[in-house]
């Protein structure tokens, strides 16, 4: 295979000498190739038959919505807006941990604090008339 390849390479080094690569349609524009590097072998001739009918995996559709709702929680200011948006993405981010095969389990430490910080802005909205909720957190570690 290295004669091969030491062939190869000797010609397309003959040809650029000769000029041959100049004037080429295109030349200078990026290529547009297709990253599909990471996908493994066996299952890229699905994905691109899929993504040319239009179809995309569900984690890429959940990423789309988290981007979207992200964008839109960076124009609200309204705080029971953001709270809702917030609820939204964490929900949609743990749909696609479980996408993903991550764990459904989550330190206790994290959920305490989770837990902390929701508290703290039900009691800021309540102090404001917003609407007000409880949290339970004997579960605290597993969704």
């Amino acid at each position: 295979m290295r004669l091969l390849d030491a062939l190869v390479e000797q010609r397309i080094a003959a040809a650029a000498a000769r000029g041959e690569f100049d004037d080429l349609p295109g030349a200078g524009a990026p290529l547009s190739l297709d990253d599909d590097a990471l996908v493994p072998e066996e299952v890229r001739v699905a994905n691109r038959i899929l993504k040319n009918a239009g179809f995309v995996p569900p984690a890429v559709e959940q990423l789309r919505a988290l981007r979207d709702l992200q964008a839109e929680l960076n124009a609200v200011s309204d705080s029971a807006a953001r709270c809702r948006l917030q609820a939204r993405m964490l929900a949609l981010d743990m749909a696609l941990e479980s996408l993903r095969g991550g764990p459904l389990m989550l330190p206790r430490e994290y959920c305490r604090r989770i837990a902390e910080r929701l508290s703290e802005r039900a009691g800021n909205e309540n102090a404001s008339g917003g609407e007000s909720f409880s949290v339970d957190t004997s579960g605290a570690g597993t969704w």
